[in-house]
């Protein structure tokens, strides 16, 4: 098993999207990257924190591989916001990858100039690739969110419409 640390903006839709892809096997929400120990959602949510919402995930790399993490990562949210999903706004918020090793980073990079070659996205893709950092484990009821909040509003009208989309693009690595 390996692990992979991603900010796309609300944890929630991150963690919806990956905990249905062959080979993750468990997703924890959580914080990063900033400077305040042991953060709780209130203080992240002030937004002066410096962390990040961040999906933390265990994944076997004989069944899917970072590189394809990433893809699913990069065409799940906007890479080109800066700090900033949707209506979600604050550097919470923002694009990261918190990369495990060199080999992670370097996979990072070349996604980023990839996409950029490609033009696949209309604007520059401003994620941040940083060095992982203290993980903080999210509250309980931050976890397994979207499976246990269905018809909430914010998983009526943000999540479903991106799992709706991801579940179009990458049917074929869905476990």
């Amino acid at each position: 098993m390996e692990q992979a640390t991603f900010g796309g903006g609300c944890f929630w839709c991150t963690e919806a999207v990956f905990q249905n892809l062959k080979g993750v096997t468990k997703v924890v929400s959580g914080y990063m990257g900033g400077h305040k120990l042991d953060p709780t959602y209130e203080d992240i949510c002030e937004g002066n924190t410096g962390h990040a919402e961040i999906i933390r995930m265990d994944y076997d790399p004989s069944e899917i591989s970072f590189e394809d993490l990433l893809l699913v990562f990069f065409k799940t949210h906007n890479p080109t916001t800066l700090n900033r999903q949707g209506n979600d706004a604050g550097t919470q918020y923002r694009s990261v990858v918190f990369y495990e090793n060199q080999e992670q980073k370097i996979a990072t990079e070349n996604m980023i100039d990839q996409l950029e070659k490609e033009l696949v996205f209309e604007n520059s893709i401003v994620t941040e690739v940083t060095p992982i950092s203290k993980f903080y484990e999210a509250e309980d009821y931050h976890q397994n969110y979207f499976n246990n909040n269905a018809n909430r509003a914010y998983c009526v009208h943000v999540i479903q419409p991106k799992l709706a989309k991801f579940t179009r693009d990458f049917w074929e690595k869905l476990s």
